[in-house]
């Protein structure tokens, strides 16, 4: 199949959270699995890895609201994937990160540029594979604008995919004008929200668990979407994320001072936990249980429930804690302030660092992600490919993938606990210090056990697979 696979971001090119791994990995497992992929991001200012290799394809201009606007169109190979990245200093010769008030004008112009390569390329596609609000109008602009103009356009099928229900790209309905056509489609709340008309126009959509696709249907996980969401339920699939375990592998990372895999995790972990401790001046004791949290600075991944319970472990120096993470400047703030009370317990880096958080994850113990809702989770994954332990809510994919400790029979991957509750949190977290401090038997088996579990992308690139056939059969 031709895929047209178009995201706001894609690992190593840029990146502000789990979409950017997903963006990469799964066209990579695509083209290994014999399809022909392209995929499409913005060319941000920071885009400068293999920038000597950028092949410049050609530049076209089209209308948006009756005002001309000039794309320019680079190619590279990476990873035996081809990217196209859309250029337009004045768009996205900028930070990555959202929320600048030309973002409806940003990004209606990101999707208009895809679809006109189309035409530019003369290619027949089969599949556009949109990711969150960013790409949502495709779906819409190929059904009101582009079918109508060329005959490559109309055999192609949408799929959404949806990795965070809570940005949903809602502008003030003034920004209809950027569809040059009135529909309700894109109206919600009498606002433009972009992810709601992806949701009504692509052919089908899908998140990336199970669990997380039936709670969005949900007035608690909906975000004020449920209704549009339910109107198409029976064109909503739940696909779990896979991670490119090429890519974060104790047995393998070039980042660790000593490798290891299932059978020597002890060795391994410990003497990347000795050598880390030493690197960031953190209290040397190999005994004390080390913490990472590396992950989007955000209100979703739990952070205020952390910020109530951390100075309690640390005052009285249970644990050492590593933070990696970029987002909000609240949290950003606060784990500064941590790190200047605690210099000796908490290391803090405000970037998304893969030598760093291979070695954190190498050298850890545990792995929080305590969050308020989680459509999937990568970095608790990663963590236990590392013989990490998470401490995890149980919603969405983490409720999916981390079957929690049972002290019975020993069974388990992880720690969970049920409700967004200060005393639940706090309770899983003592008993994974004391399972690790008292019970080293028992936590090595969980290490084990959890190094054992497989999130390939081989099985959930098979199932988009699936997915793809059903559209192009015309069976969704």
């Amino acid at each position: 199949m031709k895929i047209y696979f178009c995201s706001s971001e894609a690992f190593p090119f840029s990146k502000t959270g789990g979409l950017a791994d997903v963006s990469a990995a799964l066209p990579k497992t695509l083209v290994r699995h014999g399809h022909e992929v392209k995929i499409f991001i913005p060319l941000y200012k920071d885009n400068v890895l293999l920038v000597d290799t950028y092949h410049h394809l050609g530049n076209l201009s089209f209308e948006i609201d009756n005002k001309t606007y000039e794309v320019s169109y680079y190619e590279t190979r990476y990873d035996d994937v081809t990217y196209v990245f859309i250029r337009h200093d004045d768009f996205f010769e900028r930070d990555l990160y959202y929320g600048y008030g030309d973002d409806d004008l940003r990004f209606a112009f990101f999707n208009y540029a895809i679809l006109e390569f189309i035409n530019f390329s003369k290619e027949n596609v089969d599949i556009i594979h949109i990711n969150d609000w960013q790409t949502s109008l495709i779906p819409f602009l190929l059904d009101v604008h582009y079918k109508k103009k060329n005959s490559l356009y109309e055999p192609i099928k949408t799929l959404l995919t949806i990795h965070n229900l809570e940005k949903q790209g809602s502008f003030p309905l003034s920004s209809e004008k950027l569809l040059g056509h009135k529909n309700f489609t894109y109206v919600h709340q009498d606002r433009v929200n972009f992810l709601k008309t992806g949701i009504m126009r692509a052919n089908a959509i899908n998140t990336v668990s199970e669990s997380y696709r039936n709670e969005i249907l949900t007035q608690f996980y909906g975000f004020n979407l449920q209704g549009p969401l339910k109107a198409r339920q029976y064109q909503l699939f739940g696909i779990l994320n896979g991670f490119d375990e090429s890519l974060h592998n104790p047995a393998t990372s070039p980042y660790l001072k000593q490798t290891y895999d299932e059978h020597t995790f002890e060795i391994g972990k410990k003497y990347n936990k000795v050598d880390l401790l030493k690197t960031l001046g953190l209290d040397p004791d190999p005994k004390k249980p080390m913490i990472a949290f590396i992950n989007r600075l955000a209100r979703q991944k739990g952070i205020d429930l952390l910020m109530q319970d951390l100075s309690h472990y640390l005052s009285s120096e249970q644990f050492t804690l590593i933070i990696l993470g970029k987002g909000d400047a609240m949290y950003d703030s606060y784990f500064n302030d941590l790190m200047k009370k605690y210099p000796s317990l908490v290391y803090y880096q405000n970037s998304f660092d893969l030598a760093l958080s291979h070695q954190a994850y190498a050298a850890s113990d545990l792995f929080l992600l305590p969050s308020l809702f989680e459509p999937c989770g990568l970095n608790h994954m990663i963590a236990m490919k590392f013989g990490t332990l998470p401490i995890v809510r149980e919603t969405g994919g983490l409720k999916d993938t981390v079957t929690p400790y049972n002290k019975f029979t020993g069974v388990g991957v992880g720690f969970s606990f049920k409700n967004n509750n200060y005393d639940e949190m706090h309770q899983t977290i003592s008993q994974a210090i004391d399972l690790f401090n008292n019970h080293p038997e028992a936590f090595n088996d969980m290490i084990h056990q959890a190094m054992h579990v497989h999130h390939s992308m081989d099985k959930m690139a098979k199932q988009y697979e699936n997915l793809y056939q059903k559209l192009s059969n015309n069976e969704i």
